[in-house]
């Protein structure tokens, strides 16, 4: 990058560029004034960086009547000099020239560098100062890492990427409070799914589809693992049943932790995470419910697996199980009965570290199926009019899945709240910022 602030990011500097003249900016992190030398730590998105000002030269006395705050936004030119005892990529950097770009005129509300622990709160409030904080970025870092990885994953195998709205007339699909909204002279809803839109453009011959989207559920939730507004990484798949949708799945999953290590490494051991490649185990869900109770964990055929039930099962069978073919009452209405057994359905979970992180099905392509799946949990077929017609008219069988992505940040980030995995969060109080 060249421009009048900036040639180098501190990530790209290393003692190979001895004596080379380079431009930093960012922020400062620390000063430390020892007498005979003045050091400073400027931090940009890649890491860390030290200008050191030696006693009697022009950049100490630069630097000391500057007297710089934390977090004031700053330009540096100097020289690059190689030190071996230098924790900041071996290297130091004199500078002949210090800019600030913008003084501070309002107090930083809590301590970017972490000596002193601020409260989650606070931070969220003052997000904008959080992100700045190199643990925070490193969230994010990955986070961008498991997108991308995602969308070409997809690409590769032949999927194309939509968009579809997140106005909807009805519900998409049970389970969930909707939020109302005012929409002209109507009542519409926000989406609590892309459900039914990405199978219209499976029915509609586009076969292979992903998506990135928000949803939003009204669902008056009070724990680190719900969020009202999260993003899906969303897959529909036509001529295909579950199994399929499963194996793309774990494609997917597989090249994610791949991708995250090798690209984020700094980042996982900033957290002090180390990602595991182990083995994805498949198991249906009649088999997982007689191993938690052969374990102790009482649970009866047709209850759905609670947070004790999901972490005991990754505890049991590894860090990532998929649990497939579960009872139909207690899955969407749309998942397809199995044909060996009508009291199931071809539908599954994939959990991963304790926690449910994607959620899919073959779903019903036939409409008379489809109209008593519908009947049968209480809504209105003619709510779905639109929908059920779609497969009147050439729908082929087609499955697929969502993967979420704050809850899958979390695992891997090692996180303890979800709202630490969303950049500008919202649950039933934050609204802003």
């Amino acid at each position: 990058m060249d421009t009048s602030y900036r040639d180098y990011y501190v990530s790209e500097l290393g003692p190979e560029m001895d004596g080379k003249e380079v431009r930093i900016a960012g922020w400062v992190h620390e000063v430390r004034n020892i007498g005979k030398i003045v050091f400073l730590i400027l931090r940009d998105h890649s890491g860390l960086a030290q200008v050191i000002a030696k006693e009697g030269t022009a950049s100490e006395k630069l630097m000391k009547e500057m007297n710089l705050p934390k977090e004031s936004v700053i330009a540096v030119r100097g020289k690059v000099k190689k030190n071996s005892e230098s924790k900041y990529n071996g290297i130091e950097i004199e500078p002949s020239e210090l800019m600030v770009l913008n003084p501070l005129s309002s107090q930083i509300p809590f301590e970017v560098t972490g000596k002193v622990p601020a409260d989650i709160e606070v931070r969220l409030d003052n997000r904008h100062i959080d992100l700045r904080r190199l643990e925070t970025t490193s969230v994010f870092n990955i986070q961008s890492t498991i997108l991308n990885s995602f969308r070409s994953t997809a690409i590769k195998a032949g999927f194309n990427e939509i968009r579809t709205p997140s106005i909807v007339e009805a519900a998409t699909e049970g389970g969930a409070d909707l939020f109302g909204i005012n929409y002209f002279e109507k009542t519409a809803f926000l989406a609590q799914s892309p459900q039914l839109y990405k199978q219209l453009a499976v029915v509609g011959g586009m076969d292979r589809v992903f998506m990135v989207v928000p949803v939003f559920r009204a669902e008056k939730h009070n724990t680190v693992y719900h969020l009202n507004e999260i993003t899906q990484m969303d897959m529909e798949m036509g001529f295909a049943d579950h199994n399929d949708a499963i194996a793309m799945l774990k494609k997917v999953v597989k090249n994610i932790l791949a991708d995250v290590s090798k690209r984020n490494a700094d980042d996982l051991r900033r957290l002090g995470i180390e990602l595991k490649k182990g083995k994805i185990i498949e198991i249906t869900y009649k088999k997982a419910v007689s191993k938690l109770n052969s374990n102790g964990i009482k649970i009866e055929f047709g209850q759905d697996f609670n947070r004790e039930h999901e972490e005991m099962l990754c505890g049991l069978l590894g860090e990532m199980v998929v649990v497939k073919e579960y009872p139909s009452s207690i899955r969407a209405f749309y998942s397809m009965p199995n044909q060996k057994d009508k009291e199931i359905c071809n539908s599954f979970d994939m959990l991963y570290k304790g926690l449910e992180i994607s959620s899919g099905a073959q779903r019903i392509h036939l409409p008379d199926v489809l109209i008593q799946s519908i009947t049968a949990r209480g809504l209105d077929p003619s709510n779905f009019d639109f929908y059920i017609n779609a497969f009147r008219q050439g729908a082929p069988p087609h499955a697929g899945w969502s993967l979420g992505l704050e809850r899958l940040t979390m695992k891997i980030t090692g996180m303890s709240n979800i709202r630490e995995c969303s950049m500008f969060p919202r649950d039933r109080v934050r609204l802003k910022p």
